[in-house]
């Protein structure tokens, strides 16, 4: 019955400090997106075109 009186309040602690960090992400707009970053891994990135620049070489290209 004595660990009743720490358990108690500890598990109140941890409670509230549960509940600031969900409405801290909450006002952070973690969940403000939730489909997209699930559909971004179904699409292809755009392909770039390669620069028409010859002076920019890539010497990690030229030392192997």
């Amino acid at each position: 019955m004595e660990s009743l009186i720490i358990l108690i309040p500890i598990a109140l602690v941890l409670i509230a400090l549960a509940v600031k960090i969900f409405f801290w992400a909450v006002d952070d707009g973690q969940f403000d997106d939730l489909e997209g970053p699930a559909h971004s891994i179904l699409f292809d990135e755009p392909q770039r075109k390669p620069s028409s620049n010859s002076d920019t070489t890539n010497t990690s290209d030229n030392n192997q």
